[in-house]
């Protein structure tokens, strides 16, 4: 678990590091708004088309392997972006980068559920959420610091080594699932109602994070940059401290005791928004969003993993984490398209009455049975 950890955590100090500077840095070259989001979107794209396809890979080439060739691939293309002066090599290097996050969040996931006893795997699984989420906190505002102050090529290598740092643990990984049973296929999964509930539900409080973290400093412009900083800041860290601390809760009484509430509290700071021209407001909303996106989380992968048997752990991780990284994008696409034409307080409402709506699947699966067989 802890080899596991400070791999995954080099990891995500390499992507985080780089999520906000690259854009940056294609706007440097020449680029406009446009290419700097296309930079972003084509990391996201080979993003979620490689976590659909990594159960495949480690069914083929095991954990380490797998785990190692991520590592790689989002590690070495960062200390090439320096010599990256066009659009298109940019492009590319998010494209091979992205299909190394891919694989590293589902053998993740997929390595913690086999790792850690199934009466601990709450606490185990928000624990690895808590490593993987602290460099999300930090690693944002450091990555333009550095790039202000030392420069793009300072932060491209200080990401890439800390990418290719995790190779180092991964020989003390496992090699193979512990299971002989024949692999759960991903498709498997998303047709499977019990693991399709948890799933849909999360994925609803992650397309509110993404509108978060894409439109809140649009929305709030009254606010000072100071005052958006701090807002983001009590988000993810009140989603990275109480994703740890629902493992607890989750082993001690169940993780589908906790999904309504985090469900409820995460709603409820996107109605808070709806304010958006109060500072308190937002601060509060941003606070209470943190807290039940940081529940769900936990609760939501730790009733997946328990549904299926270890041979259905690649294919949980790969819904999750797709659930996750689609919802992330396709929130902001729609809140975007939506807030044009009502404004921001009322596509704040129209959210917030979505993710209630979320209650029907989240109720119907807490009075269903645990097995999806």
């Amino acid at each position: 678990m802890l080899l596991l950890c400070s791999a995954s955590f080099g990891a995500m100090i390499c992507f985080y590091l780089l999520l906000s500077v690259v854009p940056q840095y294609a706007t440097s070259i020449g680029a406009t708004g446009i290419g700097a989001g296309l930079a972003t979107g084509a990391l996201m794209l080979s993003t979620v088309a490689l976590e659909l396809a990594t159960p495949r890979l480690v069914a083929r080439f095991g954990y380490r392997i797998t785990l190692a060739a991520g590592l790689a691939l989002i590690g070495a293309p960062a200390l090439a972006l320096p010599l990256a002066h066009t659009m298109p090599a940019i492009l590319a290097i998010s494209l091979v980068r992205g299909a190394g996050l891919a694989i590293i969040v589902v053998v993740g996931g997929s390595l913690v559920a086999s790792i850690v006893p199934p009466d601990r795997r709450g606490e185990g699984l928000g624990l690895y959420g808590f490593i993987v989420n602290v460099p999300a906190v930090f690693g944002l505002p450091a990555g333009v610091w550095l790039a202000a102050h030392a420069g793009y090529p300072t932060v491209f290598v200080i990401a890439g080594m800390a990418g290719l740092a995790g190779l180092l643990a991964v020989p003390g990984l496992p090699a193979l699932a512990s299971s002989d049973d024949v692999p759960v296929g991903v498709l498997a999964g998303l047709l499977t109602p019990a693991l399709a509930r948890p799933a849909v539900v999360f994925s609803a409080t992650a397309m509110a994070a993404g509108v978060i973290v894409t439109f809140l400093p649009l929305a709030a412009i009254h606010a000072s940059g100071n005052v958006i900083a701090l807002a983001l800041f009590l988000q993810a860290a009140a989603s990275t401290l109480t994703r740890w601390w629902a493992g607890h809760l989750g082993d001690k009484h169940g993780a589908t005791a906790l999904l309504i509430p985090g469900l409820l509290s995460a709603t409820a700071g996107m109605l808070a928004l709806i304010y958006i021209a109060s500072t308190p407001a937002i601060m509060i909303g941003m606070v209470l969003f943190g807290i039940g996106f940081g529940v769900t989380q936990n609760a939501t992968l730790t009733l997946m993993f328990d549904r299926v048997s270890s041979s259905g752990y690649d294919a949980v991780s790969a819904v999750w984490n797709v659930g996750y990284d689609a919802g992330l994008g396709l929130g902001a696409v729609m809140f975007g398209l939506v807030s044009s034409r009502t404004g921001y307080p009322i596509a704040f409402a129209l959210l917030g009455a979505f993710m209630l709506a979320m209650l029907g699947p989240a109720l119907y699966d807490r009075g269903r049975t645990t097995s999806p067989r």
